[in-house]
C-alpha cells in the first residue's frame, strides 16, 4: 500500500545507475528501491560510455554508448534518456568515470555526486586538505616527495608507528601500518617504484582497530555502524574481515559527518571517523559508499533514502522549469 500511495502523489523519475556490474549488492539495491517507488531504471556500464566532445546543433552536448556484440564487434547506440544518475565509480576507472559524469552534467542531469566532488573525495590528500581548510579535525598527515624527508615526516605526525596510505585506494587496500623507520622506508620505496603517491599519517592506537562509518544523505545521517578489525589487523574494513554493529551517534559527531560531506560538495556520502583521545577525527569521505555492510548491520533502507533524495531534487527541478 505505501508504494501505491507514493505512486499516486508523485511522478516517475528516469534514473541511470553508473555501474560496471549489475549484480553487485549496491547496484541491485538501488535499482530495487527505485523500482519499488515507481521509477524507471537503467543500469549503465560506465566503461561502455564513449564520451563525444562536441555539440549537436539541436540537442547540445553529445553522449553515446558502445555496446559489445558477438564476435568482439561493437555498435554505437543512443544512451538511455535519464533525469538523474547515481555514479558507482570504482577507483580503477576514476578518470573515465569522471568524464562520463561531466558529460551528464553538461546536459543538466541530476547526480548524487558531482564530478568535482567525486574527484575531491577520491584523492585522499585533497580530501584531507579540504576538511582541514574547513576547520574539521583530521589525523596529523604528511606527504613527501623524497625518501630523505621520511624521518622528519614520521616525527611530524607523532610516529613511529605510522600509517602509510596510497592517495588513491579503497576498501583498506594500499594501507600499511609501519612500526619503524625501516618498514616505512621499504613501503614508500615500493610505492614510488610503481609511480604512486602515499601519505604518512599518525597511528591512533587508542582506537584499538575500530572506526565508524556514517552514511549522509542530503545533510542527514541516515545510518551509522562501528567496525572492528579482526585479531592481528588494524584495518576495520568489512572487506578485510572486520565486523560491525549499529552505532548511535551523538549530535556533535552527526554534525561532523554532515560537515565533512558538505565540505566535499557531496549530497550522498560515506564518512569514516575514528575515535581519538582528542575527540573524533575524520579519516575519509566516499562518494559511492557500499550499501551491503551498512544495510545488513543497521537494517536501514539506505538505498531508499538515496532514491528519495533524487525524487526531491527532481521535483525542485520540475518547479524551476515551470513558466
Amino acid at each position: 500500500m505505501p508504494d501505491r500511495l507514493f505512486w499516486v502523489y508523485n511522478y516517475s523519475v528516469k534514473i541511470g545507475i553508473l555501474s560496471r556490474n549489475r549484480s553487485l549488492y549496491s547496484t541491485r539495491r538501488l535499482a530495487q528501491a527505485a523500482h519499488q517507488r515507481g521509477h524507471e531504471v537503467s543500469i549503465i556500464d560506465t566503461l561502455a560510455v564513449a564520451v563525444e566532445v562536441g555539440r549537436d546543433a539541436i540537442s547540445g552536448p553529445r553522449v553515446r554508448m558502445v555496446v559489445s556484440e558477438s564476435y568482439g564487434l561493437a555498435r554505437a547506440v543512443q544512451l538511455p534518456q535519464v533525469d538523474a544518475i547515481i555514479p558507482r565509480i570504482g577507483a580503477s576507472i576514476t578518470y573515465h568515470g569522471l568524464s562520463v559524469v561531466r558529460q551528464f552534467e553538461a546536459t543538466n542531469v541530476l547526480t548524487t555526486a558531482t564530478s568535482p566532488a567525486i574527484a575531491r573525495s577520491r584523492d585522499k590528500l585533497h580530501s584531507l586538505q579540504t576538511m582541514s581548510q574547513a576547520g574539521l579535525p583530521v589525523p596529523r598527515t604528511a606527504v613527501i616527495a623524497q625518501a630523505r624527508a621520511l624521518f622528519a615526516a614520521m616525527q611530524t605526525v607523532g610516529g613511529p608507528p605510522v600509517v602509510i596510505k596510497l592517495i588513491e585506494g579503497t576498501q583498506g587496500r594500499g594501507v600499511v601500518l609501519a612500526r619503524n623507520l625501516a618498514t616505512a622506508a621499504a613501503v614508500l620505496a615500493k610505492v614510488h617504484q610503481h609511480k604512486r603517491q602515499a601519505l604518512v599519517q599518525e597511528y591512533i592506537a587508542e582506537a584499538a582497530g575500530r572506526d565508524v562509518r556514517v552514511i549522509v544523505v542530503e545533510g542527514r545521517c541516515v545510518a551509522a555502524m562501528e567496525r572492528s578489525a579482526p585479531e592481528g589487523e588494524f584495518r576495520a574494513n568489512l572487506h578485510r574481515g572486520g565486523t560491525a554493529v549499529p552505532f548511535q551517534l551523538d549530535n556533535a559527531t552527526k554534525k561532523l559527518a554532515v560537515d565533512a560531506a558538505k565540505a566535499h560538495g557531496l549530497s550522498v556520502a560515506g564518512v569514516d571517523l575514528i575515535q581519538s583521545n582528542r575527540g573524533p577525527l575524520l579519516l575519509e569521505v566516499n562518494s559511492s559508499p557500499g550499501l551491503e555492510g551498512i544495510e545488513t548491520t543497521t537494517q536501514v533502507d539506505v538505498a531508499g533514502e538515496v532514491i528519495a533524495f533524487l525524487e526531491r531534487e527532481a521535483r525542485k527541478n520540475k518547479r524551476r522549469m515551470r513558466p
